[in-house]
C-alpha cells in the first residue's frame, strides 16, 4: 500500500448478497456467480474460500478461466461468451467448459477429439452472439455428430430486462422454443440459464434452472428498481489519503489546462489517485470526494496519477483518508450519474495499481 490507494472489499457482505439472491430465486436455482473482469473489479475472483461455495461460476473468456485454474480453482468453470479458434487447446488443457454457437468453432473442437462441456447460446433478441432458431436444427445435428463435445447447458441473455417487459417476455417465448427444440435431441443437458441481475430480479422463465448473479452480488443496483425488489449490501468503497496541502492566493490555476481558477484564497489538497487508477476525467471540475465527514469539490483536470480538491472550509491535513465513493455520501451511481455511464463501468475499471484490501 506505498501509494495509501485502495479498495476496500467486505466478505461478509458478498456472503449476505448472494444469500438474499438465494433466497429470492428459491431452492430450485442454482446461482452461477459472474466473476469476469476481476469480479467486476473487486477482485472477488480471487478469493477461492467464497468460490468454494458455488458448483459453478462464470468468467468472459478463456484467458480469465486459465487465471483461476492458475490460482488453484478446482471447480466448474464456465466462459459466457463464444471462444476462438485459438482458445481450444487451452479450452481443453484447463477443463474449461464453454459457451457456443459458432459452427466453425465446433468443427474445429471437435476434430480434437478430446471431451469438452459446452452450453448452447441462444440468439433471441440480444443482438450479439448465440444460434438463430431458424438455424438451430442444423446447429444440433451438427453439434450430435461429435461425441467428444458434451452439451450441458442451454442460455441466452436478456437485453432490456429492466426497461422493456414486452420484449423480454418475447425473448423468453423464444428462448423456450429453443430449449424443447434441444431438449427433445440431446438428453445431457443440466443447466439452463437466461438471467442476469435484472432477468432474475423481475422475471421467471418458468424453465431456466440457474441464474448469472452479477452486479447485485457485489451490492450495486441492476437498475433504479433494484433496491425496490431485494435487499443488498455494497462490498467495495475506493479509498486514498491527502498527499500534499497547499494554500493559494486567488487568481491561481489548478491543474492542466487552467480549467480551474480560484476566486478567492483556498487550501487545495492533493490526493493520490488519477484517471490511470480508474478516476474518469469527466468528474473535472464537478465531481466530489468525501473528507472528514464533508463533501469536498475536484477542482481542475483529473490527473493521470492525482487529482485536487477544495478543502478551504474544511479541518484537513496530510494523510487524512479520502472516500472516493462510501455507498452512502457519494455512492458509485452518483458518479456513474456524473459521467454519464453505470455503475458497471466505474467500478470495473478501476485499474490494477489499485491495491484491493479484503475485511471479514
Amino acid at each position: 500500500m506505498n501509494r495509501q490507494t485502495y479498495m476496500e472489499v467486505s466478505k461478509s457482505n458478498f456472503k449476505y448478497n448472494i444469500e438474499q439472491i438465494r433466497n429470492y430465486v428459491g431452492e430450485g436455482k442454482e446461482v452461477m456467480p459472474v466473476i469476469k473482469a476481476n469480479g467486476y473489479g473487486t477482485y472477488i475472483n480471487k478469493c477461492l474460500d467464497l468460490l468454494d461455495d458455488f458448483k459453478i461460476v462464470a468468467v468472459a473468456c478463456v484467458c480469465e478461466a486459465i487465471e483461476l485454474r492458475n490460482l488453484g480453482y478446482k471447480g466448474e468453470i464456465f466462459v459466457l461468451n463464444q471462444p476462438y479458434v485459438e482458445d481450444i487447446d487451452n479450452i481443453i488443457k484447463y477443463e474449461v467448459t464453454v459457451g457456443v454457437s459458432d459452427s466453425n468453432f465446433i468443427e474445429k473442437l471437435a476434430k480434437c477429439n478430446k471431451e469438452v462441456k459446452v452450453h448452447i447460446e441462444l440468439e433471441t433478441g440480444m443482438g450479439r452472439t448465440g444460434v438463430f432458431l431458424y438455424d438451430l436444427d442444423n446447429f444440433v445435428s451438427q453439434i450430435t455428430k461429435c461425441p467428444s463435445i458434451k452439451v450441458e447447458g442451454i442460455y441466452t441473455h436478456f437485453s432490456s430486462a429492466d426497461n422493456d417487459d414486452d420484449y423480454t417476455n418475447r425473448q423468453i417465448d423464444l428462448f423456450k422454443k429453443g430449449v424443447l427444440k434441444i431438449k427433445d435431441k440431446i438428453d445431457t443437458i443440466k443447466y439452463i440459464h437466461s438471467s442476469a441481475s435484472n432477468g432474475l430480479l423481475h422475471f421467471d422463465d418458468g424453465i431456466s434452472n440457474m441464474v448469472r448473479a452479477g452486479i447485485i452480488m457485489y451490492g450495486y443496483p441492476a437498475s433504479d428498481k433494484t433496491m425496490d425488489v431485494i435487499s443488498i449490501k455494497p462490498i467495495a468503497t475506493l479509498k486514498s489519503k491527502i498527499s500534499y496541502l497547499k494554500e493559494v492566493d486567488e487568481g491561481i490555476s489548478i491543474s492542466y489546462g487552467r480549467k480551474f481558477i480560484t476566486d478567492r484564497k483556498m487550501k487545495i489538497a492533493t490526493v493520490g489517485i488519477g484517471y490511470a487508477d480508474g478516476i474518469r476525467r469527466e468528474l473535472s471540475n464537478k465531481g466530489y470526494v468525501f473528507i472528514n465527514g464533508c463533501k469536498c469539490k475536484i477542482l481542475g483536470s483529473v490527473c493521470m496519477d492525482s487529482f485536487m480538491v477544495d478543502v478551504t472550509d474544511i479541518d484537513a491535513k496530510v494523510g487524512d483518508t479520502v472516500y472516493i465513493w462510501e455507498n452512502d455520501k457519494i455512492k458509485l451511481e452518483d458518479i456513474a450519474d456524473l459521467c454519464n455511464t453505470i455503475n458497471y463501468e466505474i467500478m470495473s475499471c478501476i485499474s490494477d495499481r489499485v491495491e484491493r484490501v479484503f475485511i471479514d
